[in-house]
């Protein structure tokens, strides 16, 4: 196990963390809900060598009943992509971008992520970061992207628009901006990561 400075592995109380100031993606977005849009993004995306990781799905409250993600999200260095899959499909060309070695995909529960994803259609991913098990792994009490960042960022991100409805095909300006944070998010926690040392990638 790596040594991580012991101010790190502490818990954080729901108090501690909405003591913290509130932030959120507020850089530019591309909502990509055409082919051209779409293969401009994956243009740029593949010219990445670290993008932030997170997809939406529309929550039920039914037992046994599970949806399919919604929105792929992708944070790269000057720009955040909002993939809708109400308007676009899964197509290889995003497969692609999960496929790539050369890619590091990072976020929280992103293996999840992938396997919801996998039900849309069968690809083999490749540089996939899970942040919450690496912090596990390193021995640290917090793991969800919010205790991340608060503990690493010392910054708090709202999680209200969790449980809203991702399969519109018109998302409110909530959901873009909460979506696009918990790409961006994932992204700088690993920034963060790697520059402790705690990531070499």
């Amino acid at each position: 196990m790596k040594n991580i400075p012991e101010k790190y592995t502490k818990k954080f109380s729901k108090d501690e963390i909405n003591s913290l100031p509130l932030r959120r993606y507020t850089g530019p977005v591309t909502l990509v809900r055409t082919e051209d849009e779409l293969e401009a993004a994956l243009r740029a995306l593949h010219s990445e060598e670290l993008i932030g990781f997170d997809t939406e799905t529309r929550p039920t409250f039914r037992k046994g009943k599970m949806n399919l993600p919604s929105l792929i999200q992708f944070a790269a260095r000057d720009m955040v992509y909002l993939i809708h899959l109400g308007w676009v499909a899964f197509s290889e060309g995003i497969q692609d971008v999960l496929s790539s070695p050369h890619i590091v995909k990072t976020g929280v529960a992103v293996r999840d992520d992938i396997k919801d994803l996998k039900k849309l259609a069968c690809f083999e991913d490749a540089a996939v970061v899970d942040l919450g098990e690496v912090a596990r792994e390193l021995g640290m009490e917090t793991h969800g992207l919010r205790n991340l960042a608060a503990n690493l960022l010392e910054f708090r991100i709202s999680k209200a628009a969790q449980c809203s409805n991702w399969s519109n095909l018109e998302l409110s300006r909530q959901q873009i901006s909460y979506a696009a944070t918990d790409a961006w998010v994932s992204r700088e926690i690993h920034l963060r990561m790697r520059e402790l040392g705690l990531v070499s990638f």
